[in-house]
Order: structure tokens, then sequence, then C-alpha cells
């Protein structure tokens, strides 16, 4: 007796094994993640849901720099979540934020570079997770302060950084920023 083998059963499968591993992939990917020195920095975009634990428990974060300003807290309610978990997690969570308004000025002002400069030079603070929402254009600013004045990079390996974070070249601004960084 043959059996009636219906057509539609191997694209089907197909479709939601692809659907599956498509669902896998996002829940353990970190938006935009990258290592700017293992065990001291690291960069991303907004964490969201179980990315605080894999990030507290596979790279030991001990805190959590937010750039972001009180007014992009009400975008799909993170601030919460991460307050939550922080507390909940005895996390150290630290704001430092810089505006996103006009897009040629997304730059962190001396007082947060003092600020984060301060934070990176004690080792209990260590290692740093720096977010934003992306985790591109402000969360490259600020990384490169500290790659220029506290690990004395040059100005050409803190560009190649910051375009590694920012996943694209930097425009002529954020260049002369770093540029003056170096004095």
């Amino acid at each position: 007796m043959a059996k009636n083998k219906n057509p539609l059963a191997g694209p089907i499968i197909i479709i939601l094994l692809t659907l599956i591993t498509i669902g896998l992939v996002r829940h353990f990917h970190i938006k935009n993640f990258n290592t700017v020195v293992p065990g001291v920095l690291y960069t991303s975009g907004q964490p969201r849901n179980m990315d605080y634990t894999r990030l507290l428990y596979k790279y030991h974060i001990a805190s959590f720099v937010n750039v972001r300003v009180s007014s992009e807290h009400r975008e799909d309610n993170w601030y919460n979540h991460e307050l939550n978990w922080m507390k909940d997690n005895a996390a150290k969570y630290i704001e430092l934020p810089i505006e996103r308004t006009d897009k040629s000025r997304q730059f962190p002002d001396e007082a947060t570079q003092q600020k984060f400069l301060r934070l990176m030079d004690e080792k209990v603070n260590l290692p740093v997770l720096l977010h934003g929402n992306s985790g591109r254009k402000r969360v490259s600013m600020l990384a490169s302060v500290w790659l220029i004045k506290s690990q004395k990079l040059s100005i050409d390996e803190t560009v190649r950084i910051a375009e590694k974070i920012k996943g694209k070249k930097l425009t002529k601004l954020e260049k002369g920023f770093i540029k003056n960084l170096a004095g």
C-alpha cells in the first residue's frame, strides 16, 4: 500500500526550522555587541530581556553604563526593566547621558568624559558595558575618549576601533572630535 505524501510537508518543515533558527539566533544575539578590550570594556545597543543575564555571566560585567537621555526612557519601557534587573542582580548602573537631538552633536561633553574616565580608572567597576539605543554613534565617541586619554592609543587606531563599534566610517566631525581628544 503506497503512502499518501503531502507535497507541502517538506517546504513547511523547512520554513518552520528556519523560523526557529532565526528566533534562536536573535535570542542569543546582543544588538551591536563589540569587545573593545576583553575583560575591560564592551559596547552594545540596548540590551533586551535575557541579554543582561548573558552579559553578567559570560562577560562578568560589573558596571552597565547607559548613554541614553531621559527622553528616550519612554521607548518600549526598557528603562524600568533595566533598573529592576540591575537592582535584582546587584549590578552597578550608571547614566552618562549624551544628547542625540542634533545629528552633528552626539559627542560627550567634558563633564561626561571626566565621569567616564574616573569610572574606568576604578578596577572595581570593570568590566564595563557601555550601551545606548543602537550602541553605535554616542557609544563609539565615549569609548574613543577612554581609548585616547587613558589607553594612549593613536588617532588612527582609535578611529579604527570607533568605526568597528559604529559599523561604518566616521564622519569628519567624529574624526575631528577624536583628533581634538588627542590634543
